[in-house]
């Protein structure tokens, strides 16, 4: 806990219950091929499947009974079906016996076999996010013209058996188990909270995905609610949007960025790279801060890099944002970056993210 926010908002850790042993399953799919897949490996395992119309009922007439055969028929289903296969079934576990309503009401909110594949840890370790405690660390964002801390940017960090775990495993993770959303909203919220005893008048910046948010109006009610209780004017909080996530459905971004700049929030476009892409996607979402890609500012010793950022600054600024050069090591790289006319810098050479306020400014 940072210094001097007793009595401030504390972030509950998110629960992530790993689901236990099953004694049956009702898988669902609309794709004809798949279910016999199904069928032929329970059989094989001594189980007895049920079939009806885009149905499947999986149970354990055998006796004695065997604990580890449904434990075994996922493992072999999440080796046999492909991804896209696994992403057209839904499966539900241990379901009520004389209620169909109740049901079907169960397999439609039920998860898809990929997902509760990847609960059980069979395609990942997501024993690893449940078991994680979870932490913002934030690392300071520079003036490259006179060194000043003008922000911070809050990162997601886990512990598990006393080493650190990124927030990118954690993400991916929890993407994996159908938990992104519940994930994303913690960590935004928590990184709010853990900034407010401490920011005075830095920006904030915060990492959120857009496709985390349903609707803005009801998903980041929380999240507005805890930069009122943080202290923190809207203005000081940025939220950094991935240029990857930004192509994918451009209507429900622009929905969500027209929430946050209701708020008084401000937008950061990030990881922003080499191409004509990038330079349309700028002029598209006009960004108040538009954050170059590390890749990109590694590779400042070249013509072609310099070329891009150029154009990148030039944009970003006929549109009255601000560039920040992110991965900055070396006093070098912060000079080339200040003399194609970006603003800001964000990397090692400036400070490391840290998790205590006394560390951030102490450096």
């Amino acid at each position: 806990m940072l210094p001097g926010v007793a009595g401030a908002r504390r972030e509950e850790q998110p629960r992530f219950p790993l689901p236990g042993r099953v004694g049956r399953l009702l898988l669902a799919s609309p794709v004809p091929h798949v279910l016999p897949l199904v069928v032929r490996a329970a059989t094989e395992l001594g189980l007895n499947a049920e079939t009806a119309p885009g149905l499947v009922d999986v149970v354990d007439d055998s006796s004695p009974l065997d604990a580890t055969r449904f434990d075994r028929l996922l493992a072999r289903l999440a080796r046999e079906l492909t991804t896209a296969e696994a992403d057209v079934v839904r499966v539900a576990c241990d379901p009520g016996d004389d209620d169909g309503v109740a049901v079907a009401a169960q397999l439609m909110t039920a998860p898809t076999l990929s997902v509760e594949l990847a609960r059980r840890g069979i395609t990942v370790e997501v024993g690893l996010l449940a078991e994680a405690e979870l932490y913002p660390v934030y690392q300071p964002v520079v003036d490259l013209a006179d060194g000043r801390t003008t922000g911070y940017e809050a990162l997601l960090r886990g512990r598990v058996d006393g080493r650190e775990v990124g927030g990118g495993d954690l993400f991916f993770l929890a993407a994996a188990a159908g938990w992104g959303d519940r994930l994303d909203r913690w960590a935004r919220e928590a990184a709010v909270t853990g900034a407010g005893a401490w920011l005075g008048g830095a920006d904030l910046f915060v990492n959120s995905s857009p496709e985390a948010v349903v609707r803005p109006e009801v998903c980041l009610s929380g999240t507005a609610e805890a930069v009122r209780e943080a202290g923190i004017t809207p203005g000081q909080l940025v939220f950094e949007v991935v240029e990857a996530h930004a192509t994918r459905d451009r209507g429900h971004l622009l929905a969500v960025l027209e929430h946050h700049r209701a708020q008084g929030w401000r937008v950061a476009l990030d990881d922003v790279g080499v191409g004509w892409s990038s330079l349309a996607l700028v002029s598209a979402l006009r960004p108040d801060v538009v954050k170059l890609d590390k890749a990109l500012v590694a590779r400042l010793d070249t013509a072609a890099a310099r070329a891009v950022v150029g154009g990148l600054v030039e944009v970003a600024h006929s549109l009255g944002a601000v560039v920040v050069a992110e991965g900055v090591e070396t006093q070098a790289r912060a000079d080339q970056a200040r003399q194609l006319g970006v603003d800001l810098g964000q990397g090692w050479l400036f400070g490391r993210p840290a998790r205590v306020a006394d560390e951030l400014l102490a450096g």
